[in-house]
């Protein structure tokens, strides 16, 4: 891979690592999915669809389900959710040979554009696409040049674990470079985290020069990361955490009192029993999306109409409810719930407007997009380096 695309050592890290802790917590998915192999040999080609995806938006033997109801059957695999090798089997690779349609973690769709390696969706051709929440339409990465690149599949927004018997309330991002708690803390070991969640806290809390923490200049990262490496060399951090494990560990043990993180560990760690909250900053969330994207090559083999097709039907219902049930994340549109009223053997109503609620209220607030491919990501890979040898 050449240097431009070898950027996600540490960013796409993190976000393999969301893929792991799935599986740890029994509800991973397998690298390939032969879930619809039957319905798909008794269809005809170009009603197939070959998925590209994070593991994490398998939904293993239910897709013979959804090739029923939607008339399209995907061929699902794995593409390991590292941004840099995608765009790399992409641009210089047989991606675009093999696969019709992309669900990639969000920011990289505008440079895939540029490239030429994806096309722009016809809304018109996806029902279902009028259905999405407006602020998950409005996600500033989906479109370039006036154009839909990006349909959004799956979001979520990530803030702070913390010990409310040791702190009480926590809203802020705060109280991770608070001096009192010097040794008590720590962060992800992932710039496409950490450093976001630096950027919205000294924009918010500090009022410093940060426009867009999600993409920022290299003034503004040069910042961001002196500040982390001052707080790193102060001793501020127990450590920067690496991986699933080691962050629930990090609760469990009892080494720190708070830390940023995905809200997964605060439900692994009151599984434990221990007494977890997650925060809701007053600095706003880090949001983040997992997008549909159209592959160049769909369009090139006449497959495009059918790819619409099976984008509408991610977004009819069933997708989204065996989604939510099996990882928790959300489909942003209310046609989950219908469904589960519609089949309420299958999905209960109540834990879909549930989780429906809990990710609308995060969004109800200020919330800065995470970027997997900001604009300076070469400088960011740089400065997170310097961060681990400071």
């Amino acid at each position: 891979m050449n240097k431009s695309n070898d950027f996600a050592s540490s960013a796409l890290r993190s976000n393999m690592q969301r893929r792991d802790m799935l599986k740890l917590m029994g509800a991973g998915a397998a690298a390939l999915s032969f879930g619809g192999l039957a319905a798909t040999q008794a269809m005809a080609d170009d009603a197939t669809v070959a998925f590209w995806a994070t593991a994490t938006l398998d939904i293993g033997d239910k897709w013979q389900e959804f090739t029923r109801q939607s008339g399209v059957s995907p061929e699902f695999t794995d593409n390991g959710n590292d941004v840099g090798p995608v765009v790399a089997r992409l641009a210089a690779g047989n991606a675009n040979d093999l696969f019709d349609v992309g669900g990639f973690q969000g920011g990289a769709e505008r440079e895939l554009a540029k490239q030429g390696l994806i096309t722009p969706w016809d809304v018109s051709k996806i029902p279902n696409f009028a259905g999405i929440w407006q602020w998950a339409k409005d996600i500033p990465t989906l479109t370039y040049e006036g154009k839909q690149y990006g349909i959004p599949t799956v979001v979520n927004a990530d803030s702070i674990i913390y010990r409310p018997d040791k702190l009480g309330k926590v809203d802020s991002y705060g109280v991770i470079f608070d001096p009192k708690l010097k040794g008590r803390v720590a962060m992800e070991d992932a710039w496409i985290n950490s450093a976001i969640f630096t950027a919205i806290y000294l924009k918010e809390a500090e009022n410093k020069p940060i426009k867009e923490p999600g993409n920022l200049t290299e003034s503004e990262l040069g910042l961001v990361m002196e500040f982390l490496i001052k707080h790193k060399k102060d001793g501020q951090f127990r450590t920067f955490w690496n991986g699933w494990e080691q962050g629930v560990q990090l609760v469990a043990n009892e080494e720190v009192d708070a830390m940023t993180g995905w809200e997964p560990i605060v439900y692994e760690g009151r599984k434990r029993g221990l007494q977890v909250e997650y925060a809701a900053p007053v600095e706003g969330y880090e949001g983040w999306g997992n997008n549909t994207v159209l592959l160049k090559g769909a369009t090139e083999r006449g497959k495009a109409d059918v790819a619409h097709k099976f984008v509408d039907g991610l977004l009819a219902g069933l997708y989204g409810c065996e989604l939510g049930k099996a990882r928790g994340y959300l489909v942003p549109t209310d046609n989950n719930l219908a469904y589960a009223k519609a089949h309420p053997d299958e999905y209960k109503a109540d834990d879909v407007s549930k989780l429906a609620d809990h990710v609308k209220a995060k969004f109800s607030g200020k919330v800065y997009w995470q970027n997997c491919r900001p604009d300076n990501f070469q400088l960011y890979e740089e400065w997170w380096q310097k961060l681990r040898n400071a």
